[in-house]
């Protein structure tokens, strides 16, 4: 018999139309600090970078377990809270089918 094994991927909205797979995610750092801004020159010469800005400023930098690092039109506090309400949504749809299951 074999095993089956599911995986869970939460996809966050970022901004623009862009969509990050938070099961990938590492840090969700300000883009603010020296150490940050080194890693994003390292990043943009590795072709490692991936801008998710569309042009807008950059609010929040997300590095991913890949080692690519990206750049999003968001606050990292905005991005958090879109993936505790994801998770509070699952939770709540896990909790009903249970139910029903019951019945």
């Amino acid at each position: 018999m074999k095993e089956v094994i599911t995986v869970v991927i939460e996809l966050v909205h970022v901004g623009f139309g862009n969509v990050l797979a938070m099961n990938r995610v590492i840090a969700v750092v300000s883009p603010n600090s020296a150490p940050t801004k080194r890693a994003i020159q390292e990043g943009k010469n590795k072709g490692l970078l991936i801008d998710m800005t569309s042009g807008r400023r950059t609010k929040a930098v997300i590095f991913t377990d890949s080692d690519h690092i990206v750049l999003v039109a968001l606050a990292p506090e905005t991005i958090t809270g879109r993936l505790q309400v994801t998770r509070e949504d699952s939770a709540l749809k896990s909790e009903q089918s249970d139910e029903k299951g019951e019945l």
